[in-house]
C-alpha cells in the first residue's frame, strides 16, 4: 500500500496561498477543510511577515478523523486530506509529499477534480 492510497482530497494554492485546484474522492466530497488550509497559510504568510521567519516547509493539522498536511513545493503549496497514518511527520513521507507530482491526482480513476 502507498501513501496515495491514503489520500482522501486534495487541494493546491499558488505561492500567495490562493486555491487554484481541488480533488476528491468518494470517501470524502466535503471540501470544507480547504477553508483551514487557505487560513493556515494565510497565517502562514503573516507570521513570516511580522516575525520574520523564514522557511516554512510544512504544516500539519490534526482533526478527529483526518489529517491535512500542507508542504510548500517549489511552484506551489500542496494541501493532502488523509487518513491517520502511522508515520504521518517521518522524514520519509514530508519528502514523498514535496515531491508529489499533483498531476498524479488528474490521472488516477479515484480523484475527480471539484
Amino acid at each position: 500500500m502507498s501513501y496515495l492510497d491514503d489520500i482522501i482530497g486534495a487541494a493546491i494554492f499558488d505561492l500567495n496561498g490562493l486555491p487554484k485546484e481541488y480533488f476528491t474522492t468518494l470517501e470524502s466530497t466535503n471540501m470544507s477543510w480547504v477553508q483551514t488550509i487557505f487560513q493556515a497559510l494565510g497565517l502562514r504568510s503573516l507570521l513570516m511577515s511580522s516575525l520574520q521567519l523564514e522557511g516554512f516547509h510544512h504544516a500539519t493539522i490534526e482533526g478527529q478523523e483526518y489529517l491535512a498536511v500542507i508542504v510548500k513545493q517549489r511552484t506551489q503549496y500542496t494541501a493532502l486530506l488523509l487518513r491517520p497514518i502511522d508515520d504521518e511527520c517521518s522524514g520519509s513521507f514530508l519528502k514523498w509529499i514535496q515531491n508529489f507530482q499533483t498531476d498524479t491526482l488528474k490521472q488516477h480513476s479515484r480523484f475527480r477534480a471539484a
